[in-house]
């Protein structure tokens, strides 16, 4: 994994020595909350609820044991003992004490990691497959591109005050792992005809209040072009993108509203600037990235047998491993959605634990999902027996990938200010009402946002719910169909909302509906792909039938 040069660590070293001396003028009573907010935001310091929020960036999910063990030691140094892994794989800290938050960057950076530019209307954390360097299906490993615009966007003077927020994603298969074409910009790394290495572009994607999936603008940017081509995606964006709304702000409305076909000619227009301008990182630079991704060293001929005579390891094995581009090594995600728990969220001694794992089983690395869990992409088979015992005895072990206990939700209105409804409280009703069925039901993706922003992705949720305020009550809507893959979809309202016990209860009839009609291999999402909302709908609201 990249490793910080000199000039990593002074830019850090430097943010934090400049966010102590703001945060001691917000205290002494110089600098004024309106005047605080956008320095504190560039920083990852939001203020919640309750408390102070701080969200730490770990770019394109990726990190070791020495960044890991530190976020646990954070949790219990500054926050309650938990931190809380996030869809931009990411952590945050849900009680940070203004005054400790310089000493929280301080001691990131002791450990090449920081919370630059994980808020405010800046290109935010670039995200990208949690498999990368590990899986068969992909083209190349797309870490080295993620950190190659990791390093451009930061402190890009041009986009740090951008019309909003931005996200960007990049991915190396068919195999979409990243929600790619649900960013502003999804990046496909993809090889043409002749075997050249190129990027495809998706641009307008998004989420929130006015869900869209991008649109391809360009199937084939040769890789030595792809951030001058980045570049005049945003150069478009920022000239064009609306700043008097921040309703329609996202770069997803001006794609929507100028066409892609404009659109697409506009970034051609200022790409062919660009290439005039000579602004690529030179390939030196990209070729001293991609060393550091280099495989770790694989031991070969390796026994592929595995034991599976303890029936609770075998049904592990089967849910929460997956094949490995080397023989005799697998894959191994680790589920933060214990039955009852709350998505994402693990203790200190859990984080400390994953660490210690990856150190000893791992080639000493991990990986952040955007499902909110962690993956161990590099375990010896021999040993997944040793390190399932671990997981199970610490509580992480639950055997529930893409099942329908593996739920993505939002901190809610538990914590978020901007929320209209709780989230955590209808997830763990959820994963309690299905405990033990989740083998029966198969895949099965729910996700749960308790608000517009849809930090929870519900629209891309196989079964989607979405909190909202109806005159002072929390109400919550059902949507079906949505999904993040290859074959990207946004998810339907069926009809009115539901109080906390009724979307549960909902969740159950249309599960029921799944179950009476799918035929053999297939999920849920195919089975209402086939058969269409009616009979969910039927069966959801027959009880309001006269």
């Amino acid at each position: 994994m990249y490793k910080y040069d000199s000039y990593d660590q002074a830019m850090v070293d430097a943010r934090v020595a400049e966010f102590r001396d703001q945060v001691r003028r917000r205290l002494d009573g110089s600098l004024a909350e309106e005047q605080f907010r956008p320095l504190r935001l560039m920083n990852g310091l939001y203020l919640q609820l309750h408390a102070y929020m701080l969200r730490v960036a770990v770019p394109y999910g990726t990190l070791n044991s020495a960044q890991m063990t530190m976020l646990g030691d954070i949790a219990d140094k500054y926050d309650r003992g938990y931190g809380h892994f996030t869809t931009r794989q990411n952590i945050q800290y849900n009680w940070i004490k203004l005054e400790e938050a310089p000493d929280i960057l301080a001691d990131l950076a002791k450990v090449e990691m920081h919370a630059i530019q994980t808020s405010g209307n800046c290109i935010r954390n670039t995200t990208s497959d949690q498999y990368a360097g590990a899986i068969a299906d992909e083209v190349v490993d797309p870490r080295p591109y993620a950190e190659l615009i990791r390093q451009w966007s930061t402190f890009h003077p041009e986009f740090s005050f951008l019309p909003r927020k931005f996200k960007m994603a990049v991915i190396a298969s068919d195999t979409d792992r990243a929600a790619m074409r649900l960013h502003d910009i999804g990046i496909q790394i993809v090889r043409n005809d002749a075997g050249e290495l190129g990027a495809a572009f998706y641009v307008g994607g998004g989420m929130g209040r006015t869900p869209m999936i991008a649109p391809c603008i360009n199937a084939f940017v040769p890789i030595d072009q792809m951030i001058t081509y980045s570049e005049a995606c945003l150069r478009v964006y920022n000239r064009h993108g609306r700043r008097d709304n921040k309703y329609k702000a996202r770069i997803k409305i001006l794609v929507h509203e100028l066409g892609k076909d404009e659109y697409t000619r506009q970034v051609e227009a200022e790409f062919a600037h660009l290439l005039t301008q000579n602004i690529e990182p030179p390939l030196a630079e990209l070729e001293r990235i991609k060393a550091q991704f280099a495989d770790p060293p694989f031991e070969i001929a390796l026994d592929e047998t595995v034991d599976r005579s303890d029936p609770d390891f075998a049904v592990w094995l089967d849910n929460n491993v997956q094949v490995h581009k080397a023989p005799g090594y697998a894959i191994v995600t680790i589920s933060l959605k214990p039955v009852g728990g709350i998505p994402g969220d693990a203790s200190a001694d859990q984080i400390r634990l994953m660490a210690r794992l990856a150190k000893r089983y791992s080639f000493d690395e991990l990986r952040v999902t955007h499902a909110q869990n962690i993956v161990l992409p590099h375990v010896r088979k021999a040993d997944l027996h040793a390190v399932w015992q671990q997981l199970d005895e610490a509580g992480l072990g639950t055997p529930n990938l893409d099942k329908i206990g593996d739920i993505i939700a939002c901190p809610g209105l538990d914590y978020c200010s901007l929320a209209n409804a709780r989230s955590i409280p209808v997830a763990q009703k959820i994963s309690e009402r299905f405990a033990g069925r989740e083998q029966e039901i198969g895949e099965l993706k729910l996700k749960i946002s308790g608000c517009i922003n849809a930090c929870g992705h519900h629209h891309a949720g196989h079964i989607g719910i979405l909190g909202v305020d109806r005159k002072g009550v929390e109400n919550y809507q059902l949507l079906l169909g949505g999904s993040e893959g290859a074959d990207t979809s946004l998810g339907t309202i069926t009809g009115p909302g539901f109080n906390e016990e009724g979307i549960v209860d909902a969740v159950e009839k249309a599960t029921s509906v799944y179950l009476a009609n799918r035929q053999d291999g297939e999920r849920f999402l195919d089975t209402y792909r086939r058969i269409g909302m009616a009979p969910f709908k039927d069966a959801i609201y027959a009880k309001d039938a006269v």
